[in-house]
């Protein structure tokens, strides 16, 4: 098996289902009592969050890269961001790198394309709402992105940094996403949802969303498993 090399803390309340659904994946593959090696690297993700805002990429790049490298000293085959937002500078990251990366992005447009999906909503921070790097896989090869309106994508982000990142979750929060989501589906067709934050499946899933949600995190962490078991 491979090691993977977790950067986390962006935020806690993601990476602790990382680690858990990981691990147990592993398991659940082998079908015996056995857990993979991994080395988790605990970043601020209120850091990340700024130096996005600040468009200060090159730091962002060099903060998450000795991330990176410190997980590939710790002996990581590959390595993978607990998060959407920082693959605003994944490119980068890549091409850098001491050990290979997987994407959250890439691993999401390959599930949308199984599905056949041609027009998907996208909900994240606003980074990854307003920003080209989320969309550009699904753009490329002929399936439409839609993001909310302004005011949506406002009261979005604000959530999302004052509660789900804190792991505080409100019926009444969850209402404003159905809301949104209601509105995009009847307004602009999508026929799902992207989780583009990996907090959000703390509000959102299949079962209270009005449309199927492609949960980024669970497809990440499913591309994660295959890659550690590969030989």
């Amino acid at each position: 098996m491979k090691k993977l090399g977790l950067v986390g803390g962006m935020g806690p309340e993601s990476t602790i289902p990382y680690y858990h659904d990981i691990v147990y994946g592993v398991q659940e593959a082998l079908n015996k009592p056995l857990f993979p090696e991994l080395s988790i690297e605990s970043v601020n993700v209120f850091y990340v969050l700024q130096l996005c805002g600040e468009k200060k990429y090159d730091e962002l790049t060099e903060y998450l890269l000795k991330a990176i490298h410190n997980l590939a000293r710790s002996g990581a085959d590959f390595a993978a961001l607990s998060a959407n937002t920082p693959h605003i500078v994944f490119d980068r990251l890549k091409e850098q790198s001491p050990i290979p990366l997987i994407s959250i992005v890439e691993a999401t447009y390959e599930e949308a394309n199984h599905r056949q999906l041609k027009k998907i909503g996208l909900l994240g921070t606003i980074f990854t709402m307003t920003g080209e790097f989320f969309k550009t896989p699904f753009v490329n090869n002929g399936i439409q992105v839609v993001i909310p309106l302004e005011s949506e994508m406002e009261i979005i982000n604000e959530k999302i940094s004052a509660e789900l990142e804190l792991g505080i979750v409100k019926e009444e929060t969850l209402l404003i996403f159905q809301n949104v989501i209601t509105r995009m589906k009847n307004e602009d067709g999508i026929e799902a949802i992207v989780l583009g934050c990996t907090e959000l499946p703390l509000l959102l899933n299949d079962e209270v969303s009005p449309v199927p949600c492609l949960d980024t995190m669970q497809i990440h962490i499913s591309s994660i498993v295959k890659a550690i078991l590969e030989q």
